[in-house]
This record gives C-alpha cells, sequence and structure tokens, in this order.
C-alpha cells in the first residue's frame, strides 16, 4: 500500500482537535497510518483514531494499556531504555519505512521538558525527511524546515509567519505576499528580524537562494 500521509503521535501535550482544524483547516487530509510514540498513544482516543503501530520503551504507558492495544492488533516495537533515539524519533523512522509523501507530527510541543521540545523540533532535520513534506502541527504554531528553492507559505491571510534561519546563515532570500518583503536578503543567526512577519496574500510564497529556514506560523485567530 502506498502511505499518502503518515501521522504521528509524540508524547507531548494535544490541542482540542476541533481547535487544531480551525487553524490549520484540512490538516487531516488523506491520514492512512498512524504511528504512536509510548504515551502519545493517549491522543489516539482523543482524535477518533486507530493506531497502527506503537513504538517505545514503554516508560510512558501502563502495561494494562500496552496489552489493550496489542490485542487490537496493534503493532507493539519495544525499544531499550538505554538507546540514543527519543520515542518520537523512533516513531518518525517507523514512519519513514512506509515512505509517505506527508508526514505530520502532533504532541511534539508544549510538554514539560523544553529540551524534548527543541528535539522534536530538531528532528524536522532528519535526513530521511529530506525533500518530504513534513510538519510539526498544534492548534497555536505550524513548523516546517525549508530548504534552498521555492516554498509555498500559502495560508490565511493576517496569521504570523516567522523566518529562522537554521543551522547557520540563510542567504538570497525573496518573499511575496508578506507585509515586511525581502528581497534576495540574508537573515543571520542570532539575530531576530525574520519574526513576526505577517500574511498579506492567501498565496505568499518564499524563495531561498542559500541555506535553511524554520518556518513557524501562527494562527492569529482560532
Amino acid at each position: 500500500m502506498t502511505v499518502r500521509h503518515a501521522l504521528v503521535l509524540a508524547d507531548g501535550a494535544l490541542d482540542d482537535p476541533a481547535a487544531i482544524e480551525r487553524a490549520w483547516p484540512g490538516w487531516s487530509d488523506e491520514i492512512d497510518l498512524v504511528i504512536a510514540a509510548d504515551g502519545g498513544a493517549r491522543h489516539a482516543t482523543t482524535l477518533g483514531r486507530r493506531i497502527d503501530r506503537w513504538v517505545g520503551d514503554g516508560d510512558s504507558i501502563s502495561a494494562g494499556e500496552l496489552e489493550r492495544l496489542a490485542a487490537e492488533g496493534v503493532r507493539i516495537d519495544r525499544a531499550s531504555t538505554d538507546k540514543d533515539e527519543t520515542d518520537a524519533e523512533l516513531a518518525l523512522q517507523a514512519a519513514l519505512e512506509e515512505s509517505p509523501a506527508r508526514i505530520t507530527i502532533l504532541g511534539a510541543t508544549g510538554g514539560a521538558r523544553l529540551d524534548h521540545e527543541l528535539g522534536n523540533v530538531w528532528l524536522l532535520a532528519h535526513r530521511g525527511l529530506s525533500g518530504r513534506d513534513t510538519t510539526l502541527l498544534s492548534a497555536g504554531t505550524r513548523i516546517r524546515l525549508a530548504g534552498t528553492g521555492p516554498v509555498d507559505l500559502g495560508g490565511r491571510i493576517g496569521d504570523l509567519v516567522s523566518l529562522l534561519p537554521f543551522g547557520g546563515d540563510a542567504a538570497r532570500i525573496t518573499t511575496h505576499g508578506l507585509r515586511y518583503p525581502l528581497t534576495d536578503e540574508p537573515l543571520m543567526s542570532g539575530p531576530s528580524r525574520g519574526l513576526s512577519n505577517v500574511r498579506e496574500a492567501s498565496d505568499a510564497r518564499l524563495v531561498i537562494g542559500a541555506g535553511r529556514l524554520l518556518i513557524v506560523e501562527t494562527p492569529v485567530r482560532l
């Protein structure tokens, strides 16, 4: 089966599904694979989704819940607690085994630990995601990582769009449809120039000449 859209459920906070839909209409279109990272399995019920595969070391889920998932036919991949990857990374790797065209990660932000939240953002730079449509999503934030070339920034007029250089400076950046334009200009690591731009056209777009940018979008209303 060709997987169109894989959903990864990490163990962070999950917003009300209705709020996510209001912020990002159509975000869940064509989901045909759901992978839970350890305690992220609890989000499936809230979302009304069936889990296809569970991965993790089991430190954030009860033995009884794992038994229930196994009884329902969910594939269980138990990992050692002594491992190099987070459970969220293991879930992402599991999704990549199916070569999905698109990946959305929920529960990756808003948890109790900032280091895990930042680590989840950094997962967007995973080698396996190169050229793949991958998004970290919550009701209040949509995060993508973009490299050189044209990038679609389309969406709701008035929402905030921040452009943050990732892994070094970014250069020759040109934007269209944002309130504060860039025309073949750099964004440097350190200064906050790329924060809090505003989308003024529903078909806004961006061209990156060199480097990479984190694209962080924030709805101004839900």
